[in-house]
């Protein structure tokens, strides 16, 4: 009886192991999108409508210098542009639920009844510019509680790390929006869903050339080529 309970616990460890190491990492580009992919490449009458929803606060929303809003050159709209060229039969639902100002906190309140009432097929989470104001715990809780409850969903999920604001030096390790953009990449690793890691894009441009100014309309909103670097790190998972 002895050698029956020792295989069981064994196999226990070992699966507990696994589970634990193959949770707790990124999902991977390649195939993470990989059904909502497969329904971008169908043809008329095949095909139905794939929503994207993008829940946030002013960045997504297309706040450029406010009170200023552009659109169309907002990263969800160059996101719609780039995949209209790379999937031309597809018929894509861009959905903006983001408000300027908002933090995670007051994202994660009307998430119900604004945001997964859209069916998203593909989520996008960008809230982490204004978490500085809530703190890291108070953010972690709002972002878990959005992103477990579209899990059982069934909604893909990709995490956005902030975009600068040129009062916090980017070169200085540890800062606030380094926190949080450390805070969200571990989310994104324990949940095994999507990242779009712009900080460390606009972390190497502030290295390189100390030239950030020419990606920002103002300190903390990017202009359309800062968006573009957003577009650019979501792009790859598609």
């Amino acid at each position: 009886m002895r050698i029956p309970f020792l295989l069981t616990l064994l196999f226990l460890l070992t699966a507990s192991n696994y589970d634990k190491s193959d949770s707790e990492s990124i999902s991977d580009e390649s195939n993470y999108l990989s059904d909502a992919k497969k329904e971008l490449i169908k043809e008329w009458p095949n095909n139905r409508t794939i929503n994207l929803v993008f829940h946030g606060h002013s960045v997504p929303a297309g706040y450029f210098k406010t009170p200023n809003v552009n659109t169309f050159d907002s990263y969800p709209f160059q996101v719609l542009k780039r995949l209209k060229e790379k999937y031309p039969f597809a018929v894509i639902n861009i959905i903006i639920t983001s408000i300027g100002g908002e933090t995670s906190v007051g994202g994660q309140k009307r998430f119900e009844t604004e945001v997964l009432n859209h069916q998203p097929d593909i989520l996008f989470i960008d809230y982490a510019l204004n978490d500085r104001k809530v703190g890291l715990e108070d953010s972690r809780k709002a972002w878990e509680k959005m992103i477990t409850r579209a899990k059982q969903k069934g909604i893909k999920i990709i995490l956005l790390t902030p975009s600068p604001d040129l009062k916090v030096n980017l070169s200085e390790n540890g800062n606030e929006l380094e926190q949080h953009s450390n805070q969200i990449t571990a989310l994104a690793k324990k949940y095994n869903i999507g990242l779009a890691d712009s900080y460390s894009r606009f972390k190497k441009i502030k290295a390189d050339c100390e030239c950030l100014d020419d990606y920002m309309s103002q300190s903390n909103h990017p202009n359309a080529l800062g968006h573009s670097i957003i577009a650019e790190e979501i792009i790859k998972w598609f």
